[in-house]
């Protein structure tokens, strides 16, 4: 099916401009985040500000890709048992890590350095990340904050990162996907477009 029988011209351009805009070298880790709101909260920010892939660390996986129900069309999903195995495949391929934690030698997302990809690492509600996600980073990264409060949401918090470290990137034009990696990507939502379609027509012969 050609890409003018898939989808609208409109819905076509709202596409392309996206995968144009995607970035490869940033993603956002959510490190037993359980909350169901936050992490979907996560997620949609991640889709918004163009990152390409989310990664979740849970023993529960139903329970977590349930959270992300509706965001996993846009973004790809990794979801891992442990920190360990999350971080290793992180490194694997060249991303920097940085826990969000409060630390007194912490980088700000105008710091950072953003020369090589840049994995955030988000903790829990309650505790935020934990002592092996701390151990085994490259780092840490902090919002600066000027108020009486000095915490934030999870899902706000990432938002607020990953705001900043996007447009970064851009400005620097650092992370980006490369040509072939557009196309493919836009392929596989038109191909996920049109079985779609295809499922509806189906079910509606079905009801006749």
């Amino acid at each position: 099916m050609t890409k003018d029988q898939t989808v609208t011209n409109r819905r076509l351009e709202r596409m392309t401009h996206a995968v144009n805009h995607r970035l490869l070298g940033l993603t956002i880790v959510a490190e037993g985040t359980h909350l169901r709101h936050n992490l979907s909260a996560m997620i949609r920010s991640a889709e918004s500000f163009g990152v390409t892939n989310v990664h979740l660390i849970s023993s529960e996986k139903r329970k977590m890709s349930g959270a992300a129900k509706g965001a996993e069309r846009w973004v790809e999903m990794s979801i891992f048992d442990t920190t360990e195995q999350c971080f290793e495949s992180l490194k694997d391929q060249g991303f920097q890590i940085f826990v969000a934690d409060l630390q007194d030698d912490s980088y700000t997302p105008e710091t950072i350095p953003i020369d090589r990809p840049v994995a955030i690492v988000m903790g829990t509600e309650l505790v935020g990340v934990s002592d092996t996600a701390k151990s085994l980073a490259d780092g840490s990264v902090m919002i600066p904050m000027y108020g009486l409060t000095q915490s934030l949401n999870v899902s706000v918090a990432s938002a607020c990162l990953l705001q900043r470290l996007s447009t970064r990137m851009r400005e620097q034009g650092v992370g980006d996907l490369s040509d072939s990696d557009k196309e493919d990507l836009l392929q596989s939502w038109l191909d996920r477009e049109a079985n779609e379609k295809e499922n509806r027509n189906n079910r509606r012969k079905l009801g006749q």
